[in-house]
């Protein structure tokens, strides 16, 4: 008869599948961040009535708050399991350097841009018709909601707070066009 623990993989390949995993999603969204100034090459006013932005560290420290408190629980956690597994602890060391570059990349200051038919955020385009504005505004920062993105529908944005109140005018506008 085969037990639990026999069953489970072995700690070190799944380090090595986590370390992987999570490489690939910190090169993709660093890719993605990278080409904010190509997609955003201008700031203020644009053409056909678009509006670019940019927001500064402390701004996206208040937009990124909650993904800051869970990336710090994950940079904490492996070093309290990697010794009850027998993990080696070069893999918690790769872990916790991947998670201090994606840190990095949710602290630098960031481009947006409203159009009429996109917003532009994180080096993505979303469409308006997937976008929603939420009955309730932090203070802080702006928040637009993903249709049918559950748990990981909000989408904050970051900038000064004059700047924010020009772009919620905006997206309510060019959402009360879509409807």
């Amino acid at each position: 008869m085969t037990t639990i623990p026999d069953a489970l993989p072995e700690a070190e390949v799944m380090a090595q599948a986590c370390v992987f995993i999570l490489g690939i999603i910190v090169a993709w969204d660093g890719y993605w961040i990278t080409r904010q100034r190509i997609d955003i090459p201008n700031l203020g006013e644009l053409p056909n009535g678009g509006f670019a932005w940019e927001s500064d560290s402390a701004q996206e420290v208040s937009r990124h708050w909650a993904n800051l408190i869970t990336m710090a629980a994950m940079m904490a956690l492996p070093w309290l399991l990697a010794e009850m597994s027998d993990t080696p602890i070069i893999w918690v060391y790769l872990w916790d350097g991947l998670l201090a570059i994606h840190l990095t990349t949710l602290l630098i200051s960031k481009r947006y841009a409203v159009t009429k038919t996109h917003l532009f955020a994180d080096g993505q385009k979303y469409e308006w018709s997937r976008l929603r504005i939420p009955k309730h505004q932090p203070r802080r920062r702006l928040l637009l909601m993903r249709k049918g993105w559950g748990p990981f529908a909000p989408l904050p944005l970051g900038g000064k707070k004059s700047t924010l109140n020009i772009v919620l005018e905006r997206i309510e506008t060019i959402l009360s066009e879509e409807e």
